[in-house]
């Protein structure tokens, strides 16, 4: 991580004492153990997966114009936008030339599809927010490429590391990974009309204007009337706290919080089918513990 400019250095130490749960890197190590012993190329993949989702929280950052992350400052609080984004190329950079110049080919090709897929999870996201009108395929289309493309990749990547001429298995992971990405998302979407303590405000995603999937249950099971009130709240009225207590209160009344949490049950468990295709063993184990995390995660 480190480099000739100061600010850089001073950047990557702040980012570096805030980490989070770094899981990614965990489902990395995991996979690699389904399929053989852990090698210097797991540690380097595991390295890869964790710089490129670093990267994504800086960018997300400037892009959702947060200025807090993890209950710190983000970095486009304290050095402003110009720094922030150039920060993330620069993380995003060290992780694909970690690959490159172990001549990790395949987990260069991984980290690149995933880069691509999370940059048009995004714009697809930014584009449809501006109608509103997201239908369930379109939602599932937005967060495979948004959020689990990156899980995908940790675990396409781990099992790559130690499986290297086996493709049909790193196929099979990259599938399991996606699930799992599919029910984290959901899961996340579920915090915003939750009333536990959680980890992010409560209505946020409305107040970002984001289509989640108990929301977007909740309008196609609504009359026109309700949609069309419904909308114009989350369009125009999204910064007032009663108005998104409303949207919270509709959505909770319809049943999109159940629809959500059988949704995300049912990857969970196409996940499991997946897993449960390799021997027993303390990493599957391990595996089946950690989905378990993500999906009953508080925060």
């Amino acid at each position: 991580m480190q480099s000739k400019v100061p600010l850089l250095d001073k950047i990557t130490q702040y980012i570096v004492r805030r980490k989070g749960k770094q899981v990614r890197p965990m489902f990395v190590f995991l996979c690699a153990k389904l399929g053989g012993e852990v090698t210097e190329s797991t540690f380097r993949a595991a390295t890869l997966v964790e710089l490129l989702h670093t990267a994504t929280l800086v960018h997300d950052d400037v892009v959702d114009e947060s200025y807090e992350r993890r209950g710190f400052f983000s970095l486009n609080a304290l050095w402003k936008n110009k720094i922030a984004v150039l920060a993330g190329d620069y993380l995003l950079s060290r992780g694909l030339l970690l690959a490159l110049n172990n001549k990790e080919f395949d987990l260069l090709a991984i980290g690149s599809e995933s880069v691509q897929e999370m940059a048009e999870g995004e714009l697809l996201q930014i584009e449809k927010a501006r109608r509103l009108d997201i239908q369930e395929d379109v939602y599932y289309d937005i967060i495979s490429k948004k959020t689990a493309s990156l899980l995908a990749s940790a675990c396409s990547a781990g099992i790559a590391s130690t499986t290297k001429t086996d493709p049909t298995l790193v196929a099979k992971m990259k599938e399991f990974g996606t699930k799992i990405g599919i029910a984290f998302q959901i899961r996340d979407d579920l915090f915003d009309f939750g009333d536990e303590d959680v980890g992010k405000p409560l209505g946020i995603d409305i107040k970002e204007k984001k289509m989640t999937l108990p929301l977007i249950y909740a309008l196609n099971n609504a009359t026109k009337k309700e949609k069309r009130y419904i909308i114009n709240i989350v369009k125009n009225h999204n910064t007032k706290p009663e108005k998104v207590r409303e949207v919270i209160q509709f959505v909770r009344q319809s049943g999109g919080i159940e629809y959500a949490k059988e949704a995300m049950y049912r990857y969970r468990e196409e996940a499991f089918e997946i897993l449960h295709s390799f021997p027993e063993s303390p990493s599957r184990y391990s595996l089946e513990q950690l989905v378990v995390f993500v999906t009953e995660r508080k925060k």
